[in-house]
């Protein structure tokens, strides 16, 4: 009988037994998934909005016409450009949390601290190039409400493009930006606390650099929805 039940605990103890259940995780991670579930259908929300209202109108502006200029370089005749070095910044800050969170199962502090430290100027630079583009389309003329004199001279010259389309294509750009934006400068100021943290030693004491995943877990978030804020104006 005793060698039956030392059968039965090898057993379990094998790679073959299972592992650990799926819902033994840590709450505060678990609240982190609660929260980007909820985030994520507000902006599911607004980017069903501005499909609604894209494929209800008749006619639509198309973002080669409106985002082909680098701020302070071109002015006209670069599409895309601008955007895609700032989804290539925001990527690779992604990377750079990737190998802080790897670095924080290790252990290594410096590694931690260098990588966040990393993460956290990407950051800033993509919030900076989100500055410049929103300056260069408020001096184009292309604001909440309002659109460019020389767009508004297409319109009526063409007659193939809504001035109305414009101005909600507008209004949608820079509220669902602005949005993502404030969830990216949020994403930084939390990333510059952890990284305090981890340098006077916190988690190091704790035993445990939990706390970067969870941060970390927010950042992809915020990184995907870019992706999908991208693709909904700057491609589609």
């Amino acid at each position: 009988m005793s060698a039956q039940v030392s059968s039965i605990d090898e057993l379990k103890t094998t790679p073959w037994a299972g592992g650990k259940s799926p819902f033994n995780v840590e709450y505060g991670k678990m609240m982190m998934w609660f929260f980007l579930l909820s985030d994520a259908f507000t902006f599911s929300s607004l980017l069903i909005a501005y499909g609604a209202l894209r494929f209800s109108a008749h006619t639509w502006p198309m973002a080669d016409l409106i985002f082909q200029s680098v701020p302070g370089m071109i002015d006209h005749g670069a599409p895309l450009v601008f955007v895609g070095i700032m989804t290539f910044i925001l990527i690779l800050s992604s990377v750079t949390m990737v190998l802080a969170v790897e670095a924080g199962h290790r252990m290594a502090k410096k590694e931690v601290v260098g990588w966040m430290i990393a993460t956290v100027i990407g950051g800033f630079m993509f919030l900076g190039c989100q500055a410049l583009e929103w300056s260069h389309l408020h001096h184009e003329g292309f604001w909440w409400g309002s659109i460019p004199h020389e767009l508004g001279e297409y319109f009526k010259a063409k007659k193939d493009i809504s001035a109305v389309s414009t101005q909600q294509f507008a209004n949608l750009f820079f509220t669902i930006t602005g949005f993502h934006g404030f969830h990216v400068f949020s994403g930084v100021i939390i990333n510059i606390i952890i990284t305090i943290n981890v340098l006077a030693g916190t988690y190091e004491k704790r035993g445990s650099y939990l706390m970067i995943e969870k941060v970390g877990l927010y950042w992809h978030f915020v990184d995907l929805v870019w992706v999908f804020v991208f693709t909904f104006f700057y491609l589609v």
